[in-house]
């Protein structure tokens, strides 16, 4: 699947993440390009205020957001804990 980035995205990954969680969002991302549903990544349906949207896991208690923009686009709009994407 392909990949593409949200403005909104690139600001929390940058203003968000440590070096180490920024290179961790990086496999992770490569991993969901191969495999959108590897069990490692635990994707799964959001809803309430993120209702349309999925979820994966980078790990601990690391999320990024996204929605399939076309069949074979999803579109990555927000990166951070569980505190700071659910407030």
């Amino acid at each position: 699947m392909r990949v593409q980035f949200h403005p909104d995205f690139d600001r929390h990954f940058a203003g968000r993440l440590t070096p180490l969680q920024r290179n961790q969002v990086v496999d992770v991302i490569y991993l969901f390009s191969e495999t959108p549903f590897h069990k490692n990544l635990r994707n799964h349906i959001l809803y309430g205020e993120w209702k349309g949207y999925r979820s994966i896991s980078v790990g601990g208690d690391l999320r990024l957001h996204y929605r399939e923009y076309k069949p074979d686009i999803a579109l990555f709009v927000a990166v951070g804990t569980h505190a700071q994407l659910y407030k």
